[in-house]
């Protein structure tokens, strides 16, 4: 009688080993959801600091400050993302800053989160 059961029969622990390979591929889309997470976290700091250190670059560029970059510098150091000011041009009467911050994505390494804003006077 043996010889007519076949693998769906047969319950010697198979249920075990799909039980863990369940449990193993949920563990691992949670820690991609964590990761994820902590990327679109790391992108949304960017653009606030971004966005920050533009307005107080443009403020001192229309006021007539001879380095409208160095506050968009010391503004986006002094954020605790752990921003970072890479890129500042003047445009017109615009200013186009871009800032990195660091994310941490475990065992794939660190990579930058990065954003651009420009800001200026209405006119």
């Amino acid at each position: 009688m043996r010889a007519g059961r076949g693998l769906v029969a047969d319950d010697d622990g198979h249920a075990t080993v799909l039980g863990a390979f369940v449990i193993a591929a949920l563990a691992g889309v949670l820690v991609m959801v964590i990761y994820v997470g902590g990327a679109v976290l790391a992108r949304h700091r960017a653009q606030s600091a971004a966005d920050l250190s533009a307005l107080a670059a443009a403020i001192d560029h229309v006021a007539g400050e001879v380095d409208p970059c160095a506050s968009a510098r010391d503004l986006a150091g002094r954020q605790s993302s752990g921003a970072e000011l890479v890129g500042c041009r003047i445009v017109g009467e615009d200013v186009v800053v871009t800032v990195r911050v660091p994310v941490e994505l475990g065992s794939f390494g660190t990579n930058d989160a990065t954003a651009q804003a420009r800001a200026g006077p209405v006119g």
